[in-house]
């Protein structure tokens, strides 16, 4: 029996240094061939790179220097912050990670009165205020090209608003390091944006603004039979009798994948064409691009305009100020914040906006950025031109149709060419792949007046913009500008996961409460009601003739007062209580059911072992 017991532990010892070698090895194969491997067991994958991003990242080909400012210590008191800085810290690793040594990747902490603090602020990172002690907070990243050819680019501060758009900006910021030359833009426009050089116009400010994002190029219309696909966005601009030659060149860029933002409208304002030519042709200052926008499904009447009576902007008219219903104020509430172009904007002003729907035959997809609100309606562009003398008329019998309008928005589909009957060399009839068009139903908000403040000051003019305008505009180009990687890259959910089921039970507890709080402050008010009635004036004569039975039924009326108060405190009470129990549950499950049960196994394994070895010896 001695020896084989003796058999049996030198087997146990054997086997022990079997498994720790297998180990071993399992280690160092797995640090050798598994660096990259990873596994997202979230429920929105939240820590798995886009293929948009795994594309721009395996088509790096100089290597690159990603710095994150974080500061460490102001942020102590700040979780929510710190919280956010590990979701950016992981993309970042990953990211680097995924190049394969083509990215150096660093974390510093730029603490006050060091060199990194300075170095920080020369690249341009912009510190929040708020910190621990008053200390500025720094959260921002610098690129870097690492043969120093390139200008480092960064993000000045993660804007927790942005988080689901956190993979785009590190994204775009990559890119821009990859490919450092500005896109080309054209521009089509039939309105004056360049200005006028001959009497001192200048360039409308959107357009100078445009000039430092793009290699902005002006396209004449006139002649026009081609788009050269360097062209990385096309801005179409109050379309006016446009050649079949210059649409068809239009149709057919689009075609091949070019990015093309249309901005028309039922009364372009800053239209100076006469309103009736030495021909006597009527101009109504509207555009259209009928053809196509027939070929790609989309509906819009260019001679209606959405009034929005809860948008109205205020104007001075005649030394009165009165709000127009055809001049908005678009608010947060209403632009979609889960679009890159309008996440972070706070207001875009619209003046005789037209709308888009989509034809009820298309299969396209049409994705609003900017909408009214319910309280809108729509007139004729022509009603809006008669009320210009006197706005205020337009809300004469106002009658709102309940319905929220799409002033911009992106067109999404496999384009169809609008001239199947071109035999031209290299025509499509068909796109190669699904590409997007941005719609905008207003020319009027390119205008200075719509979103600038000019001021001299020194002999300068001192712009100071009131509205988002320029950086709507601006989004759009940058966004469309990039590669079409990074046009797939769309906005992820945010890091912060809810408790779902807390607030489920929240909702049901807030309905109960508010129909129970109703009734019962209905029967308070009935209740206040009928005590002023019995109640009168302590001295007048009715006070004195009051009945015994009125000084009872006043006391029950008080008695019932107080009696609804108290059901109105249990109400207020009860809210949270299905909350707490669930509270309570999870506690004991993860406190003692969980723990307990894991023991409780671990004592019958011990138990059975211990059995089983005194039947063998």
């Amino acid at each position: 029996m001695r020896s084989l017991t003796l058999s049996r532990s030198f087997l146990l010892r054997l086997s022990l240094l079997g498994i720790a070698a297998l180990f071993l090895v399992a280690i160092a194969i797995s640090s050798m061939s598994l660096r990259t491997a990873r596994m997202d067991l979230t429920a929105d994958r939240v820590y798995t790179l886009t293929p948009g991003t795994q594309k721009i990242v395996d088509g790096l080909h100089k290597p690159l220097t990603l710095t994150l400012y974080f500061s460490e210590h102001a942020t102590r008191d700040l979780p929510q912050l710190r919280s956010y800085e590990q979701r950016v810290h992981e993309m970042l690793r990953e990211i680097a990670v995924r190049a394969h040594g083509r990215i150096r990747f660093r974390v510093i902490d730029p603490v006050p009165y060091s060199d990194d603090e300075d170095a920080a602020e020369s690249y341009g990172l912009s510190p929040a205020t708020g910190g621990s002690n008053g200390e500025r907070v720094f959260f921002g990243l610098v690129g870097m090209g690492g043969t120093g050819d390139v200008p480092p680019q960064a993000i000045p501060f993660f804007d927790p608003a942005r988080e689901a758009f956190v993979e785009y900006d590190i994204v775009k910021l990559l890119y821009e390091l990859g490919m450092p030359t500005k896109p080309r833009l054209g521009v089509i426009s039939t309105l004056p944006v360049e200005g006028n050089l001959v009497i001192g116009e200048p360039a409308w400010t959107v357009l100078r603004q445009l000039d430092q994002l793009a290699d902005v190029t002006t396209i004449d219309p006139d002649g026009l039979t081609h788009i050269d696909d360097a062209v990385k966005v096309l801005l179409l601009i109050h379309p006016k009798h446009l050649s079949d030659d210059a649409l068809y060149a239009i149709d057919q860029y689009v075609l091949r994948g070019g990015h093309l933002v249309v901005f028309v409208d039922p009364d372009a304002e800053m239209d100076n064409s006469p309103l009736v030519d030495s021909h006597g042709v009527v101009d109504d200052h509207d555009s259209d691009l009928r053809r196509l926008f027939e070929a790609w499904g989309v509906e819009y009447d260019p001679t209606k305009v959405v009034l929005d009576r809860s948008a109205a902007l205020s104007i001075e008219l005649n030394g009165s100020s009165l709000a127009h219903p055809a001049m908005l104020g678009v608010g947060p509430q209403d632009l979609n914040h889960e679009d890159v172009v309008t996440a972070s904007l706070q207001r875009v002003n619209f003046s005789t906006a037209g709308f888009f729907e989509l034809a009820p035959d298309t299969k396209a997809r049409l994705v609003p950025l900017v909408q009214t609100s319910d309280e809108a309606e729509v007139v004729s562009a022509q009603r809006v031109r008669d009320a210009a003398s006197d706005p205020s008329t337009l809300l004469d019998n106002y009658a709102p149709t309940h319905e929220r309008y799409v002033l911009a928005a992106r067109l999404r589909d496999t384009f169809h060419s609008a001239f199947p009957e071109r035999e031209e060399k290299g025509h499509l009839s068909q796109a190669a792949a699904p590409g997007e068009v941005v719609l905008v139903g207003d020319t009027d908000l390119l205008s200075d007046r719509l979103w600038i403040d000019v001021q001299p000051l020194l002999g300068q003019q001192q712009l100071t913009p009131f509205a988002n305008n320029g950086d709507f505009v601006a989004n759009i180009v940058d966004n469309l500008g990039g590669s079409t990687a990074l046009l797939s890259i769309r906005g992820r959910v945010n890091s912060q996961r809810p408790f779902t089921k807390v607030r489920a039970l929240q909702a049901a507890a807030d309905r109960k409460f508010l129909v129970k709080k109703r009734e019962l402050e209905n029967e308070l008010y009935e209740t206040q009601r009928r005590l002023a009635e019995l109640q009168p004036a302590k001295n007048s004569p009715a006070a004195a003739t009051a009945t015994v039975e009125q000084r009872r039924e006043v006391e029950q009326y008080l008695q019932r007062k107080l009696a609804i108060g108290k059901e109105l405190r249990d109400v207020q009470h009860q809210l949270n209580a299905e909350i707490d129990a669930l509270g309570l549950r999870l506690k004991f499950i993860n406190i003692v059911l969980v723990p307990g049960i894991v023991a409780l196994i671990g004592l019958i394994y011990g138990w059975r072992r211990t059995r089983r070895s005194r039947r063998v010896v």
